[in-house]
């Protein structure tokens, strides 16, 4: 669709929100509103992606730099018609226009897609959708012969307008050079005292040009957010949209109405997720890989079988098949575990490699290390990886043995089949096969009485 440029609205204040951060940058699934939409758009293949903001412009572009938009101010929010004026220059005559806005976030390519193909020179499409209670949008006005002849918004509607149950969803795809002249026309005589991009559709009408209907799959597709309330139930539709998706791929769950994403997700069969499981980012889940509750997994890949018991946080990391992670367990950036390994409960592990079969099973930080396999990290180890301005690294090879209670002091190697004894603090590599300790010797200090508190 090389000819299509998308505008999309963003420029309302969204008092109703009752927030400093404008409303189009209030999160669906941990991205802002207004990026699902652009996202949404850019399936589309436009030529460009116009974003007309007012409102915390300043905010608006530097949290969304990343997007691929081009941005258009709206000085006075003067209505939808003046602000759809705002991005035109951008324009060219040949093109097809397509008209969104930053606070309709669910909102299919589908639809979208539909609406565009229905627009030419001498056709305009509208998005327009049935409800029970349709108070608040503008109504769909049609002929006898059931032609569109007209939008009428709420406030401006008569009782038996009002009556109609047919809304207005305000998205539209329509000639670049037609709207170019409807806009020009445009008066603010109404109840808002605004120019309404509504009344383009009488101006068709009058001109004889065609105005096909397209309806949503869902009316879930065109609502809109004015306040936290329906931001929060947005939020729940969309993430049953992904849960069903997954579920359709394999996924089991305990209650899809407890797991959150907030990303993209590829997993496998056979996959069991428990309830209270969020899923940021980029995460990629194996052939039966299980998730237990209260866990949170970001930027991650879970290897087939492995399992993540609950309450863990395993971020920018991977875990190898059939490991085992928790509970209480926290993977951060960089953790890498192979196959079949464990790391157990109040265990943390940072920018650490551990071999095949390899564990740490209790209390202990890991950072900065490589691991080998086979090897035991004793209850209460510490990697000394820091010392105030350096990262240091600490080897550990195949089939070593660290008793409980161990700090390594980085840079340190621990070569293959060592064995280092309980309590120790080594600072010095520890040579391959031997039993390696640093233990004071034992004393009991005899007569020694413990201090009292003084009576009262």
């Amino acid at each position: 669709m090389s000819h299509l440029h998308v505008v999309v609205l963003a420029a309302g204040q969204g008092t109703r929100m009752r927030s400093s951060l404008p409303k189009v940058l209030h999160p669906i699934a941990g991205r802002p509103m207004l990026e699902h939409v652009v996202s949404t758009a850019a399936g589309l293949n436009p030529a460009a992606v116009h974003v007309v903001y007012g409102h915390g412009g300043d905010e608006l572009r530097r949290r969304l730099a990343h997007l691929d938009v081009a941005w258009v101010e709206q000085a006075q929010q003067l209505g939808t018609g003046h602000a759809v004026a705002q991005a035109m220059p951008a324009v060219p005559d040949d093109a097809t226009v397509l008209v969104l806005y930053g606070d309709v976030p669910l909102i299919e390519q589908g639809t979208l897609a539909d609406a565009v193909r229905r627009a030419g020179d001498d056709a305009l499409a509208i998005i327009s959708v049935h409800l029970d209670d349709p108070t608040g949008y503008g109504r769909i006005i049609r002929q006898a012969d059931g032609r569109v002849s007209a939008i009428v918004e709420h406030k401006d509607a008569t009782p038996a307008q009002r009556a109609i149950h047919e809304g207005n969803t305000g998205i539209l795809a329509v000639a670049a050079l037609r709207l170019r002249g409807w806009l020009a026309g445009l008066r603010s005589d109404n109840a808002q005292g605004e120019y309404y991009l509504t009344d383009v559709i009488a101006m068709a009408a009058a001109q004889g040009v065609r105005i096909d209907t397209v309806h949503p799959a869902q009316v879930a597709e065109v609502l809109g957010v004015n306040d936290r309330v329906q931001l929060a139930a947005l939020e729940r539709i969309y993430q049953a949209r992904c849960t069903a998706e997954l579920m359709r791929e394999g996924v089991s769950m305990a209650d899809p109405a407890r797991v959150d994403v907030r990303g993209r997700v590829r997993a496998g069969r056979d996959v069991w997720l428990d309830v209270n499981v969020v899923l940021e980012g980029e995460v990629e889940l194996d052939d039966g890989a299980r998730v237990g509750p209260n866990v949170l997994l970001r930027d991650c890949r879970i290897g087939a079988g492995a399992q993540i018991l609950a309450n863990s946080v395993v971020e920018e990391a991977e875990v190898g098949a059939g490991a085992r992670v928790g509970p209480f367990a926290r993977l951060r950036p960089g953790a890498m575990l192979g196959e079949s390994a464990h790391v157990g409960n109040f265990v943390e592990v940072k920018n650490t490699a551990m071999g095949a079969g390899s564990k740490a099973n209790h209390l202990s930080y890991l950072g900065d290390s490589e691991i080998g396999s086979g090897v035991n990290v004793g209850a209460g180890t510490i990697t000394c990886n820091y010392d105030g301005a350096n990262k240091h690294r600490t080897v550990i090879g195949d089939g070593a043995f660290i008793g409980s209670g161990v700090e390594l002091v980085a840079p340190v190697t621990v070569h293959a089949g060592a064995t280092i004894g309980a309590g120790s603090t080594i600072t010095q590599d520890a040579p391959a096969g031997q039993l390696t300790l640093t233990r004071a010797r034992q004393t009991t200090v005899t007569h020694w009485k413990r201090p009292l508190k003084k009576p009262k």
